[in-house]
C-alpha cells in the first residue's frame, strides 16, 4: 500500500482488527521508508445483486422497496414491527439464495415470495398486496383470490 505521507510502497502491518461483524478489516500500517503510521480498511466487494423488472430492465436490489410494500400491506393490522422485520429478512435471504448463481432475480419471483410470507402471517395483508401486485381491476378478481385462500364469498 502506498504511504500517504511519502508515497513509498513498502510498509508493514502493525495491527489488524475485524470490524462490522467480520465484513471489514481495519489495519494499522507503518511505512518502512519514513516511519509514518496510517490506517487502511479492507471490505469484500461483491457483485451487485440485480432485479429483472417485468419490462426487462435491470435495477439494483432494494430491500427498502420490499419493506415499504410489506409495511403498506400490514398497515393497521395486528402485526408487530419485529415480525415485519423478520418477514423482510426472510424475503431478502430467499431472494439472494434463488438468484445466487447469476446475481439476479426476476421481480415476479420477489413478488411471489412476498405473497407467500404475507399469506402465512395475515390473510388481509395478503389480499391487499395481491390486489396491487396482480393489478385487480374488479370485485370478481378479489372474490376469486379470497376463494383461493379458502374463504367463502
Amino acid at each position: 500500500m502506498r504511504c500517504p505521507h511519502c508515497g513509498n510502497f513498502d510498509d508493514k502491518v502493525i495491527e489488524s482488527r475485524t470490524l462490522a461483524n467480520g465484513e471489514s478489516i481495519r489495519r494499522r500500517r507503518e511505512c518502512n521508508g519514513c516511519g509514518y503510521r496510517f490506517t487502511s480498511y479492507e471490505r469484500i466487494e461483491d457483485k451487485q445483486f440485480m432485479v429483472i423488472k417485468r419490462d426487462g430492465r435491470r435495477e439494483p436490489f432494494d430491500r427498502a422497496k420490499i419493506e415499504r410494500g410489506v409495511q403498506r400491506a400490514l398497515e393497521k393490522r395486528p402485526v408487530s414491527q419485529m415480525t415485519i422485520e423478520n418477514i423482510v429478512n426472510e424475503i431478502e435471504d430467499a431472494s439472494v439464495m434463488k438468484g445466487k448463481a447469476n446475481h439476479e432475480i426476476a421481480s415476479i419471483e420477489i413478488g411471489e415470495l412476498v405473497l407467500s410470507k404475507l399469506n402465512e402471517v395475515d390473510k388481509v395483508a395478503y389480499i391487499r398486496f395481491a390486489s396491487v401486485y396482480r393489478h385487480f381491476e374488479d370485485m370478481d378478481q378479489f372474490v376469486k383470490e379470497i376463494q383461493k385462500l379458502g374463504g367463502k364469498a
